[in-house]
């Protein structure tokens, strides 16, 4: 799709978005942490552009948590973005996002991934091609029916103003991508995944991601506030790092992002920043039958409508 008749993008709108909700989204996790801040670097990209790269880790909630803001362009696209759509091929292009993963201490806490972004390409004599992405996801490590459902149903606020049908479809989409294939099964519970938008005009598009980013705290904190001073120990946090070793898979093997990120030379600490602390793999293990472990599979990683009831 080109941006031909659906209005003209107001790059500079989308990048204060940006940094404004990099901003609110450290803020409150600085808050519910209360034990230190993010440390921040600001770094540029030799072909053009950077970004603010903000991580906290070993703090008391938080084992390890990351947010960036990216802002890169250049004139010519890394072969992960043209692959699919040779027509970009030629075009100068900038990307800008914002991206999150916060990995907590507590095993019952879930860790959660978020991503908001905006791409243009442009082209003398040749109308731009642009669109958003984003979206917002759990991953569970123990399973509460209470905090899946109050994540999809935040997730259905954030897209309901903009028709019933972009809830299902984004759901559907998400369960899509997060799904590791060589292991048939998904990274979590899911929520929210687009991709290529840009019908309905620019505005439109912009406010249904502005809308998708303002619900990930609503979203996400009350999850923390009930799991963060619930006891754990060795098992729990065990089992935490084993599974912890799909969240790397799916990142390393799959991720667009970080494809992307890697092809355009953009700064690999920030891109692999996504990657938990402590991780553990073990040789073909199953929990056992009955226990919450095994809970996890059998309720919480499989295809559901959480909001049904």
């Amino acid at each position: 799709m080109t941006g031909e008749s659906i209005g003209k993008p107001q790059i500079e709108q989308v990048r204060d978005y940006l940094l404004g909700l990099q901003d609110t989204i450290c803020d409150a996790i600085e808050k519910i942490d209360g034990d230190r801040p993010f440390r921040e670097d600001d770094w540029n990209r030799k072909e053009g552009g950077g970004g603010r790269s903000r991580v906290m880790e070993d703090a008391a909630l938080f084992e390890k948590a990351g947010i960036n803001f990216s802002h890169v362009f250049g004139n010519e696209l890394p072969p992960s973005a043209t692959a699919a759509r040779p027509e970009l091929a030629g075009r100068t292009f900038q990307a800008m996002g914002v991206s999150l993963v916060i990995h907590p201490r507590n095993p019952y806490i879930p860790t959660t991934h978020a991503n908001v972004r905006f791409f243009i390409a442009e082209q003398d004599h040749a109308d731009p091609v642009w669109w958003f992405g984003g979206g917002f996801d759990l991953t569970p490590y123990y399973g509460f029916e209470e905090d899946a459902v109050h994540w999809h149903r935040l997730a259905r606020e954030a897209c309901t103003p903009f028709g019933d049908e972009i809830y299902p479809k984004y759901k559907q989409w998400c369960d899509d991508y997060f799904y590791i294939r060589h292991r048939e099964e998904p990274r979590g519970i899911g929520g929210l995944f687009f991709d290529d938008l840009n019908t309905g005009g620019f505005e439109r598009c912009c406010s249904l991601m502005i809308s998708v980013g303002n619900h990930f705290l609503p979203a996400y904190l009350p999850i923390v506030e009930r799991r963060k001073d619930l006891a754990w120990g060795e098992r729990e946090r065990d089992f935490q790092a084993y599974r912890r070793g799909r969240y790397v898979e799916f990142n390393l093997v799959y991720d667009r992002g970080t494809l992307f990120g890697l092809q355009s030379g953009g700064r690999t600490e920030a891109i692999l920043m996504s990657l938990p602390p402590q991780v553990r793999w073990r040789y073909d293990w199953h929990p056992e039958p009955g226990t919450p472990e095994a809970e996890l599979y059998e309720v919480y990683l499989k295809p559901r409508d959480w909001l049904a009831e």
